[in-house]
């Protein structure tokens, strides 16, 4: 198996049960087969949502915020619980993490573009695990990423990674409504092919994005040459099936050529 570097997504959706709150117990088995991809020799970054589900569920505010201090305060809250979990999760593996907060302005070309990757470049060198996420207290409005698959694809580019992995609570890009029975699951997108008829503008129940957003930078980031794939975070063992049982297992990957 050749050494890979791969950038694993885990959404909101796939992170947190149906009242909001952080799935703890699908949260650690994600780490669990994030930890096996490693035994494997491959270098992973993870970009997690599930901050603002975090500290949305630690305090009860007595007064009305507007939607940007709500981001501030509960992502402030939540990603220090986030991170916490996950410290406490690889530490298990004997896996270091470090932390790494950025904004959309530090993928502009220049000085901070190359610190983050220096930096990036460094912990993956020394074994770290990258764990990366918006800087929610201080990127509002215009200065926001779309979401986290937007952030997860730039990763990937400024990483040169190998794959990227976008993990949902859907197993990828169906032709119609995935509870449609008439549905079916498409399972390779060549470079070059128009799937926009297929996909739905609804956004994803627990975090910012949705399937058009996944699409969107899928297909951008196919076209940088990384392969990537769209799959359901919620299934057991998703990460360990799609290295070890890529035809039985359900996905929707873009490839390059």
């Amino acid at each position: 198996m050749a050494r890979l570097r791969i950038v694993v997504k885990i959404g909101s959706n796939a992170l947190t049960r149906i009242d909001g709150r952080l799935d703890v117990t699908r949260m650690s088995a994600l780490v669990d087969q994030i930890a096996w991809l490693r035994q494997q020799g491959h270098e992973v970054i993870l970009v997690s949502s599930g901050a603002v589900a975090c500290g949305r569920r630690e305090l009860k505010v007595s007064h009305q915020l507007d939607s940007v201090e709500q981001r501030q305060l509960f992502s402030a809250l939540g990603q220090a619980k986030l991170i916490g979990l996950y410290y406490d999760l690889f530490r298990e593996y004997h896996i270091h993490v470090g932390q790494v907060l950025t904004m959309k302005e530090n993928f502009a070309a220049g000085e901070q573009y190359c610190n983050q990757q220096a930096c990036m470049r460094v912990m993956l060198e020394n074994g770290v695990l990258p764990i990366v996420n918006e800087n929610d207290t201080v990127s509002v409005t215009e200065l926001m990423f779309t979401d986290n698959d937007e952030l997860s694809g730039l990763i990937a580019q400024m990483m040169e990674a190998d794959t990227l992995v976008l993990l949902s609570n859907i197993d990828g890009i169906y032709t119609g409504h995935p509870e449609d029975p008439s549905a079916h699951l498409i399972r390779r997108v060549e470079p070059g092919t128009d799937l926009s008829q297929y996909i739905q503008e609804e956004k994803s129940s627990a975090g910012r994005g949705g399937m058009q957003s996944k699409y969107a930078t899928a297909t951008r980031i196919q076209a940088a040459g990384i392969r990537v794939v769209i799959a359901n975070g919620r299934r057991d063992d998703i990460l360990i099936n799609l290295m070890s049982h890529p035809d039985c297992t359900p996905h929707t990957e873009f490839p390059v050529l």
